[in-house]
């Protein structure tokens, strides 16, 4: 690992590696004042002590780097986020006792940290915090105690809209609990009447994953609604959201966008999760191409006539987990959006296809596509790929698999301030 030299506020790259130390360290929160980095206690946000805007330039020095060899780039500026409050799902491990509970992470002893004050924790997050605390002693709910592998309670995960609106789940090793929480819960929601979503997961496994299998609602209110520009999507407790709801609503409008500039016909949103770029693309083709908009020159009178009368535009998503297409399909129906939504693997989805769309969109986990999709991309003859990144490393594995598909833009989105970890949007042209 790399020791920072200290740094102003300069722009100047700085190397992207994740610096944590052993607790004690001498470093010092920069980019966003924390007093639990000061204090030594956490290095989640291993590159707190470098100013925000060199954390930034790095990170668009450190994707050009990767990927400027596979073609002639249109760099945009990168898009920075809110260096603080801009988590918008927390992950808490529950620790200490019932009666003394901590919320946060976990020592290298596997103890409970408390994080209440987290700074990059959303407000809206933050300031209920105190009152879960509460309700996890008055419903006597025993933390789980990993090196003892005993106790009952093991995370909050806790997810925010940009209503202040609050999804709750609580993680268990079993029933033993349930019925007290739902003795106490009406209790808690008239203390929080933000609180919309609340369900009960079980995980029974000593293991390291953050989820079981099965969810019990306890509420009414089965998804929390997540406001964008335009588009409303529906999330369903066990389907992925992005933790950066500013950052994620900037870029599925620019994806859009760059889609709307195309003009295509039909489109595959490949890894589409709770549909974010798929309806936010449907709803742009869908006013581009909708009876009210002049038609441009590009067209000849007969090609204008026909996609003025009849507008053709298709999207569809495909998503491995059931949940994530159900929260999709809801949230299309309740827009009125004309997309259709897929729940299976994408890379079988795609190769079992008769033919491809004018434009894929795809949105993989850390690792990328994979080889087996990108050589049926490569192959496939599609004119544009609109490819949305977590990891520039696999990223720029898999534009080595499709050479046929050269980047043209890009643009740097600051998904995950203060880590060396960022999105990146990537537009792929054949030729």
């Amino acid at each position: 690992m790399v020791r920072h030299s200290p740094l102003t506020h300069s722009a100047k790259p700085v190397p992207l590696v994740d610096s944590a130390k052993p607790n004690g360290d001498q470093r010092r929160s920069l980019a966003l004042r924390c007093a639990y980095f000061d204090a030594g206690v956490c290095r989640s946000c291993s590159l707190l002590d470098i100013a925000y805007d060199a954390q930034l330039a790095a990170k668009q020095a450190r994707a050009r780097e990767l990927i400027d060899g596979f073609g002639r780039i249109e760099w945009r500026a990168p898009v920075a986020s809110e260096p603080g409050g801009f988590r918008t799902k927390a992950k808490l491990v529950i620790g200490g006792t019932w009666d003394a509970p901590t919320l946060g992470i976990l020592d290298g002893e596997q103890h409970g940290v408390d994080l209440e004050g987290c700074p990059i924790v959303a407000p809206a997050i933050r300031e209920v915090l105190p009152a879960f605390s509460a309700f996890i002693t008055t419903a006597r709910l025993v933390p789980y105690d990993i090196p003892a592998r005993r106790g009952e309670l093991k995370y909050l995960i806790i997810t925010t809209n940009s209503r202040g609106e609050l999804m709750v789940r609580f993680v268990l090793r079993s029933t033993e609990s349930v019925a007290r929480i739902r003795k106490h819960l009406p209790a808690l929601q008239a203390q929080l009447p933000q609180l919309r979503v609340a369900t009960v997961n079980l995980l029974p496994e000593h293991k390291a994953v953050l989820e079981g299998d099965e969810e019990r609602a306890l509420t009414d209110e089965s998804a929390l609604e997540l406001p964008f520009d335009g588009v409303t999507l529906n999330l369903l407790p066990r389907s992925f959201v992005q933790t950066n709801h500013g950052i994620a609503a900037q870029l599925y409008a620019t994806g859009a966008a760059w889609a709307a500039e195309l003009a295509p016909s039909s489109a595959w949103d490949l890894y589409c999760g709770v549909g974010g770029f798929a309806l936010h693309l449907a709803r742009a083709l869908a006013s581009r191409w909708s009876s009210s908009e002049r038609p441009t020159s590009r067209w000849s009178s007969s090609e204008r006539s026909e996609r003025i009368e009849t507008p053709s535009f298709r999207v569809t998503g495909v998503e491995i987990s059931e949940d994530a297409v159900a929260s999709a399909a809801m949230a299309a129906a309740s827009a009125r959006i004309d997309a259709t939504f897929i729940a299976a693997d994408a890379t079988q989805w795609a190769q079992q296809q008769e033919s491809a769309p004018d434009l894929v969109v795809v949105n993989p986990p850390r690792r990328g596509i994979g080889p087996e999709l990108a050589a049926w991309l490569e192959s496939s003859g599609v004119a544009h790929v609109l490819y949305s990144s977590c990891n520039a490393e696999s990223l720029a594995r898999d534009l080595a698999e499709m050479p046929s598909l050269r980047p043209v833009r890009a643009q740097v989105f600051d998904m995950f301030p203060h880590t060396a970890h960022f999105e990146t949007l990537v537009l792929l042209r054949r030729g």
